[in-house]
């Protein structure tokens, strides 16, 4: 029953921004805590970012602290992933992900979205 769906991924140049949403169908979105992660061809998943669930605590992969923020609108069952300065490296799959306990690591969240492709060009 648990659903997530991503959007708002795309093509963007070097220092632009994006702005990736993530909507959560299924149960009440204020239980879970929910995260980011992202995976580029041939690496393996990666953390990028987490919120608790109230919106109260985050945390930020060391590559992105400073550039990314994620934020929560509850009333919404929306998590939100603002992602400026973007660079080539950048480049990957985002995921979003449910009810990882204010967790860094991906075996740890419950809910996985199909992913949204963010390409940086140089």
């Amino acid at each position: 029953q648990v659903q997530l769906v991503e959007s708002g991924g795309g093509l963007v140049q070097a220092g632009g921004s994006l702005r990736l949403s993530c909507a959560v169908s299924g149960r009440t979105f204020s239980l879970y805590a929910m995260g980011w992660f992202r995976q580029a061809p041939g690496k393996e998943r990666e953390f990028v970012a987490n919120i608790g669930r109230s919106g109260g605590v985050t945390s930020y992969a060391d590559s992105v602290k400073g550039r990314f923020t994620i934020s929560r609108d509850n009333a919404k069952n929306t998590a939100y992933l603002q992602m400026n300065s973007l660079k080539p490296e950048d480049t990957a799959v985002y995921y979003c992900a449910a009810d990882g306990s204010f967790s860094r690591t991906w075996e740890s969240y419950d809910y996985w979205g199909q992913g949204t492709q963010v390409t940086v060009s140089s």
